[in-house]
């Protein structure tokens, strides 16, 4: 698993590359929290293009990261799930309460 990220202005990008499962949630996890906490942001996009799997436990990391964004007023998005995970996303309604944008 890698993480890539930018910062421009008050957005965070961040990209996924791998696989997001249980034997990488954590390390996701720490990695997104450490840059949410470091940097003053209005909203966070996650770029999934390159995030060729994806299971329940990743579907855990979104979650929880998104309520963490939302007590802080942070809006958070799925940028350009691939299809394996769009599919898994889409099941999961989770484009309900994070929205994908392309």
């Amino acid at each position: 698993m890698n993480i890539q990220h930018r910062l421009n202005g008050t957005t965070l990008h961040v990209g996924l590359i791998g696989e997001l499962d249980e034997s990488h949630a954590a390390f996701v996890r720490e990695h997104l929290d450490e840059m949410f906490e470091k940097c003053k942001i209005s909203e966070a996009i996650i770029d999934m293009s390159e995030l060729s799997f994806m299971d329940s436990t990743g579907i855990g990391v979104l979650i929880g990261r998104y309520k963490a964004l939302k007590n802080k007023g942070v809006r958070l998005f799925v940028e350009r799930p691939s299809r394996a995970v769009d599919k898994v996303l889409s099941l999961t309604g989770i484009y309900k309460i994070i929205p994908k944008i392309c």
